[in-house]
C-alpha cells in the first residue's frame, strides 16, 4: 500500500484542489500497488504527526509526501521527514533530481529525502503535479524491487548479491 502525503496549505485549507495524489495513484496502480486516500496537511510541522501517525496506524509499505520541498519558510518537509528515518536512500533522490531535470532545470532544487524506517519507504517529491508525475516514473522502477528488499521476502541472491 502507498499512503500519500499531500503538504500543501492551499489543498488542506481548500483554496485548491490537490492534482498530486492521482498522480501517485495511477503509477501505484501501475505496478500493482493500492493507494489509500491521501493525507492533506499545511506545509510546516504537521508533517511529523501525520508521518507518525501513519507509520504507527497503518504502517504502509510506502509513503510519498508531496510538497513543502522548496526553499520557503514553510517547506519543512525534508527537516520533519529525515529524524524519523532509520536509513537514508540519497540515490533514489539523486535518480529523482537527474530525471527532472531532463525535463525542468529547476529540479535541482528540490531538497526532498527518501530512505526507510521500520518496513517502511518514505519518499519526499516536490509539491507540483508535474514534478510529482516525474519523480513516479522513475519510482515505480524501483519500489517493487525495494518494498521487496525491506520486507526481506526474497533470496538475497535474487537481490544481485554475491552467491
Amino acid at each position: 500500500m502507498i499512503a500519500p502525503v499531500i503538504v500543501s496549505t492551499r489543498a488542506a485549507t481548500g483554496v485548491t484542489e490537490d492534482r498530486s495524489a492521482p498522480v501517485i495513484a495511477e503509477f501505484a496502480k501501475q505496478i500493482g500497488f493500492f493507494a489509500r486516500p491521501p493525507v492533506l496537511i499545511p506545509d510546516g510541522e504537521g508533517v511529523l504527526a501525520a508521518l507518525s501517525e501513519l507509520l504507527v496506524q497503518i504502517e504502509p509499505a510506502v509513503i510519498i509526501t508531496s510538497g513543502g520541498t522548496g526553499l520557503t519558510p514553510d517547506d519543512m518537509t525534508p527537516e520533519f521527514t529525515r529524524p524519523i528515518l532509520d536509513k537514508e536512500i540519497p540515490g533514489i533522490m539523486e535518480a529523482v533530481r537527474a530525471h527532472g531535470r531532463t525535463k525542468n532545470p529547476l529540479a535541482s532544487l528540490s531538497r526532498g529525502v527518501a530512505g526507510v524506517t521500520g518496513k517502511t519507504v518514505i519518499v519526499n517529491l516536490p509539491g507540483s503535479p508535474k514534478a510529482v508525475r516525474e519523480g513516479m516514473e522513475v519510482l515505480i522502477e524501483l519500489l517493487p524491487h525495494l518494498c521487496d528488499q525491506v520486507a526481506d521476502i526474497r533470496d538475497h541472491e535474487a537481490w544481485g548479491g554475491e552467491e
